[in-house]
């Protein structure tokens, strides 16, 4: 992340329609095994997904059940969380233009893990598991 860019904290649901789908592309397995903990200016640990543009770096508030369910009500992804083809060709063309999408564009084979099942395991992340009852108590 660059120091010089600003850092926005949001929850996905409030971030602009073309974001969300940059983030859809960005993370076209699903957003549960990308979350990373931070503290927030209250002293709480909070979970988020992080997604950098040109201008901006943000922390996309959401628990663990939240990410989940995302994906589960949105009709981009099949009933396995994967970004379905049609919306990863449409977005792919839409963005394909903007430097910080040419990696998510250019190279979706690195999105699949072969050993990842798209849940969020201490090897995903290299931070201390909070456990999921403690997901959906976490606020900003």
């Amino acid at each position: 992340m660059s120091n010089s860019k600003p850092r926005v904290i949001k929850e996905f649901e409030k971030l602009d329609e073309g974001t969300q789908q940059q983030i859809k592309l960005a993370y076209p397995n699903g957003f549960a095994g990308h979350l990373v903990f931070y503290t927030n200016k209250d002293g709480l640990k909070v979970s988020a997904l992080p997604f950098e543009t040109d201008d901006k770096y943000y922390l996309v508030k959401m628990t663990l059940a939240q990410a989940k369910e995302i994906v589960r009500e949105d009709e981009d992804y099949d009933d396995s969380g994967n970004l379905k083809s049609s919306a990863k060709s449409e977005y792919s063309e839409k963005f394909s233009d903007l430097d910080h999408m040419a990696d998510y564009v250019a190279d979706d084979s690195s999105s699949s893990d072969d050993d990842d099942d798209g849940g969020m395991d201490d090897d995903d992340l290299g931070m201390t598991d909070m456990g999921d009852d403690q997901d959906d108590d976490m606020e900003d």
